[in-house]
């Protein structure tokens, strides 16, 4: 892979995660090349790493288009992060180091604080959030869980979930974060994978709820 094809990578994948354009959204090879800095050869590299993780799709007319997942498709990745994460947290609960474990303290006292006041830092929310989950799935020592979830872990409904947060989500979601961090010190493994698939469920729910207000159905 070129350097210019890994820009265009990193640059598009951003893109896409950021929210700059909406699911469903069609996008063209001009366009995407702009975003990344690039020429159009480079681009068709990215695009095809893309598809690939399922952020980007292309129709039969080989038209690019923002990945839009349908509920069922959002339930799907949710059930995989709670059955991945779910292991990698029972995994981590006999392998975490007492480091790891002041660590994820720290990080969880940034996610309070960011959630503390009455306009919530989403930004500050989603960087300790991702801090937090990484490094739980560091100690449970897999990389093959590392891989496969970082496909589901940064995917785009994941962004949209937090921004359909309220206060009170927000605040429940740091109050989680304090169990399994219970859990990890107790050495609980049945204790740390039960607190994050109830974690992630109501993740799910979360944003099923708003997608479906969004999508007019109430």
């Amino acid at each position: 892979m070129s350097r210019a094809s890994d820009r265009a990578y990193d640059s598009i994948r951003a893109h896409v995660l950021s929210g700059a354009t909406a699911p469903g959204e069609q996008l063209t090879e001009e366009q995407l090349a702009e975003i990344a800095g690039v020429s159009r050869t480079p681009v068709r590299d990215a695009v095809r790493r893309l598809e690939a993780e399922l952020l980007l799709v292309r129709s039969e007319s080989k038209r690019i288009f923002v990945a839009d997942w349908s509920r069922d498709d959002i339930d799907e990745m949710f059930t995989l992060r709670e059955m991945l994460e779910g292991h990698a947290a029972e995994r981590a609960a006999t392998r975490i180091t007492p480091g790891q474990l002041a660590a994820m303290e720290e990080v969880n006292a940034q996610l309070h604080a960011a959630v503390a006041g009455d306009a919530p830092d989403i930004a500050a929310f989603l960087d300790a959030n991702r801090a937090f989950h990484e490094i739980i799935t560091d100690a449970s020592h897999s990389p093959r869980l590392a891989q496969v979830l970082a496909l589901l872990v940064e995917a785009p409904v994941v962004l949209r979930t937090a921004r359909s947060y309220s206060v009170e989500d927000l605040r429940r979601s740091a109050r989680d974060h304090d169990e399994l961090i219970a859990a990890f010190r107790a050495r609980d493994k049945g204790w740390a994978r039960a607190v994050m698939a109830s974690h992630l469920r109501r993740a799910f729910h979360t944003f099923a709820a708003s997608a479906q207000e969004i999508d007019g159905g109430g």
